[in-house]
């Protein structure tokens, strides 16, 4: 039976039959989408890897050599000619051609181009002129070898690729988003690219890492080759002006002046971090200072601009290139070895073509002489015809055919037809030769760099850097990062307030006891009656449970802070002790810290910053049967454990009400905090990096710097030193006597002097050394018996000796500001300080040689 609703879709409307073979929509969709991502990944946004160019960039860089003539042309011109080779308007060229000319490598830029360090834009691109850098045209460009192709619209030939000779896509970096995938290669250091890609041509290993052209310093120890899932942490320079005043000298790539001046003012706001005002005195060198709020710590307050502002940030690199017409991810060595490669191809294409070149001007050199030696152009004149004339030379030219590379055609015949007879007249045979001789000499040449590629490329890279290496040396510094522990270093913004009795903690309840200033990023550590603790993240008010006997800021790992806790055991009755540490916890996790179930209470409780144990008076029941009823314990005879051991018995008996006091405090049972000095860094630490400093219990540090100066400070763990001009850095020892050697820049002689250090207050430099300008410490000791390795020229000769010397024989101890003895030995090249031996090199006339008169 014929269906009658056939004709009628699901919606009740007639179906029209001219339809049926219409496309279906989702297909459409599917292919377009498909040719969009193609699209916007090939001809957009990400890089070739044969030279490191967006097609932008590529047609760019065509463009102005087209229009090269040595000369300035105006941006807005540029743009004009390279529309003939881009689709996509003058918005995308004009900014293309600022980024490139920021980055001061390929574009000679004149006019206000803008600057990176401060975001300021530049000018309009009809005020602005640019052209080819001399680096660009001597590494970019070679019709010989480059391949073409039709322009967009068919009028013009554009290059596929150009034939750069040099890893320029590393040089300059990139970043582009494309449809489903993204690339950010970081730019690298010109000379470093260069000496590593010479050395990769050697058969050595290379490890690049970038350099930023704002500066800063840079941690690459994930840096991963630059590939997915690696990153960078890069931080701006800050240095302390004086005890109230920072200064950034450099900023993150990637960050401005303003916008890192932004993000400073937005942590004060938030009350991450307190300062005064921030000053913006940037011009040639970025300069930003930070003024201090009252009561700060400069090296807290660096620490807390890293953790909370944009002068720390992290880049997260993505070399992605297009290789083959396909989107790649590579590391940055391969990127460097695949440039590498193409170089030397070019290299040995361009030698090719010139050793044929040359071979082609030998020839015809050769059939130049040959027809005006043996008069073969005489023998034409009696020729009737064209073709009798081509003839003619070609049979003179018979006998000399077998001395060719390749045979003779007619093109070469009809090239000698053109001479003129005013150059026939004038032959000079001896002239030929020579040329001859030249072109030889110089295919031979050629010849011998295509049989020796590799040289002939080291060679090349060679006089790249020599040419355009000067002032392009490393700007960011390659430094260790430590983590910084945001909670350590934030302000404390807030005030932390509880109530026992009710259970709640929180800043808000300004009403209640007043607990501890925190910042509103710390955790909160807890204690209550019933024997557990929790830590919990701070907020206005949260409820942690009745009877609180104990809240303080909760630090991490803090392995110094020991809890002393004696506690009723509710199913044996007996009467517990115990010290412990809470190191690392579960946040909102309640932990019990007492045994016997509910009948088990806190007795007594105290926190202990410094692992202080004190003594406590332990009352009994006057009816229970011991004989002692009153008695002291001290908490030092207890070991500290984990938070969920059950401790030692105190006693079986019951105790009197109120029956445990404290009669003193105790002393620390932990001795002195062992400190380490990290060099890599710059800072102290508790975890064993870098040199032993010794144990600190109330000891001061003494540092020495490379201007002469030293400095007596207390041990902080938010102490920083500038690893560039931080010489020696010890505890300090009153009894200590320190023999240095030094840089006297007024008299440009060198001078020994030991001495005690005699002053004692702190955070204060005093130097111990001439006050000239280019005065510098070489060598300074605490050691007994310290010697020292000293390469000098004695005078009256040319001959350079290296001789061992005791310090403690170059000087008696004297006061601090003594001048010392001179060195008079000669012209001194190296000194260096040796370590500690037990017995002396060098007799002791070499000694007392040491001295001027």
């Amino acid at each position: 039976m014929e269906d009658n609703n056939s004709n009628i879709d699901p919606l009740g409307q007639k179906k029209d039959d001219s339809l049926h073979d219409a496309l279906v929509v989702s297909g459409m969709y599917q292919n377009w989408f498909l040719d969009y991502a193609s699209y916007v990944i090939l001809e957009r946004a990400v890089p070739s890897i044969q030279d490191g160019f967006k097609p932008v960039q590529r047609r760019i860089m065509h463009a102005m050599k087209e229009l090269d003539d040595g000369r300035y042309n105006k941006v807005a011109n540029i743009i004009g000619h390279t529309m003939q080779f881009h689709p996509h308007g003058d918005a995308a060229i004009g900014d293309a051609i600022v980024h490139m000319g920021q980055k001061d490598l390929l574009i000679d830029t004149q006019g206000n181009w803008g600057d990176v360090r401060t975001g300021d834009r530049a000018a309009a691109p009809r005020y602005i002129e640019a052209r080819l850098s001399k680096f660009a045209l001597a590494v970019l460009f070679n019709k010989q070898t480059t391949d073409w192709q039709l322009s967009y619209d068919g009028r013009k030939n554009e290059p596929i690729n150009l034939p750069v000779k040099f890893p320029l896509l590393l040089a300059q970096g990139v970043e582009g988003i494309a449809v489903g995938l993204s690339t950010k290669i970081l730019p690298h250091n010109f000379i470093e690219l260069i000496e590593a890609s010479i050395n990769l041509l050697k058969g050595k290993n290379v490890e690049i890492y970038p350099d930023f052209p704002t500066g800063g310093m840079a941690d690459f120890t994930d840096y991963n080759q630059g590939k997915r899932g690696g990153k960078v942490r890069v931080r701006a320079k800050i240095e302390a002006v004086d005890k109230k005043t920072l200064a950034i000298k450099d900023i993150p790539f990637g960050t401005t002046t303003n916008s890192l001046i932004e993000s400073i003012i937005k942590a004060n706001d938030k009350g991450k971090i307190k300062v005064k005002k921030v000053v913006d005195n940037t011009a040639k060198d970025v300069e930003i200072l930070v003024h201090l709020a009252p009561n700060q710590s400069p090296d807290l307050l660096i620490d807390a601009l890293y953790a909370f502002t944009d002068c720390e940030v992290s880049i997260s690199p993505n070399a992605c290139v297009i290789i083959g017409e396909k989107p790649a991810f590579l590391g940055v060595d391969d990127i460097l070895r695949t440039c590498n490669e193409q170089t030397v191809s070019l290299l040995t294409r361009e030698l090719e073509i010139k050793r044929d070149e040359l071979k082609e001007k030998y020839l015809f050199s050769s059939l130049e002489k040959i027809f005006i030696e043996n008069r073969i152009y005489r023998d034409i004149e009696e020729c009737e015809t064209w073709e009798a004339v081509l003839q003619t030379i070609d049979k003179g030219l018979e006998p000399f055919k077998p001395e060719f590379y390749r045979e003779i055609n007619d093109e070469d015949i009809v090239r000698l037809t053109e001479i003129k007879i005013k150059r026939i007249s004038k032959f000079d045979s001896f002239k030929a030769d020579e040329l001859m001789k030249n072109i030889e000499e110089e295919l031979q040449e050629t010849e011998y760099h295509l049989a020796h590629i590799v040289d002939f490329a080291i060679a090349y890279y060679q006089d790249l850097l020599k040419r355009f290496g000067k002032g392009k040396e490393r700007k960011t510094e390659i430094r260790s990062f430590e983590n910084i522990d945001a909670t350590a270093v934030a302000a404390s913004n807030v005030k932390l307030y509880v109530n026992r009795k009710e259970g709640f903690i929180g800043t808000s309840l300004k009403k209640d006891e007043f607990v501890a200033d925190c910042s509103d990023i710390d955790d909160i550590l807890v204690f209550r009656r019933d024997g557990r603790c929790l830590v919990t993240k701070n907020s206005d008010k949260v409820f942690v449970g009745k009877d609180i006997i104990h809240v303080e800021v909760f630090k991490r790992n803090d392995e110094r802070k020991v809890f002393n806790l004696v506690y009723l055991d509710g199913d044996s009755g007996r009467t517990m002790i115990k010290r412990f540490q809470v190191l690392t916890v579960t946040r909102d996790r309640e932990y019990e810290l007492i045994k016997g179930g509910k009948k088990s209470k806190v007795l007594y409780f105290s926190a202990n910053p410094n692992g202080e144990a004190e003594i406590i008076k332990v009352k009994l029941t006057a009816g229970c049967a011991a004989r002692t009823k009153i008695f002291e314990y001290d908490f030092a005879e207890l070991d500290i454990k984990g938070r969920a051991a059950a401790g030692n018995i105190l006693t079986k008996y019951s105790l009197a009400r109120n029956g445990i006091t404290k009669i003193s405090d105790g002393a620390s049972t932990l001795g002195g905090i062992e400190v380490w000095y990290d060099s890599t860094v710059g800072r102290l630490n508790n975890d064993g990096r870098g040199k032993s400093l010794g144990k600190f219990s109330g000891d001061r540090l003494i540092a020495f710097y490379k201007d002469g100066t030293y400095e007596l400070q207390t041990y902080e763990p938010s102490l920083r030193f500038d690893i560039e001009t931080l010489m020696h850095l010890e505890k300090f020892d009153e009894e200590s006597v320190f023999s240095a050697i030094y840089f006297d820049g007024a008299q440009k002689e060198y001078f020994a002097k030991r001495f005690r250090v005699e002053t004692s207050t702190l955070n204060k430099r005093f130097k111990f050394i001439s006050d000239h300008r280019r005065s510098e410490l070489r060598v300074v000791s605490s050691s007994d018996a310290p010697q020292v390795e000293i390469a000098y020229t004695p005078q009256g000769t040319r001959k350079k000796q290296t001789s061992i010397y005791d310090m403690d024989l170059l000087d008696t101890v004297k006061g601090w500001k003594s001048i010392g003895n001179k060195l008079g030995i000669g012209k001194i090249s190296m000194i260096k300080l040796l370590e500690e031996q037990n017995q002396s090199a060098g007799d002791d006339k070499e000694q007392l040689g040491l001295f001027g008169k």
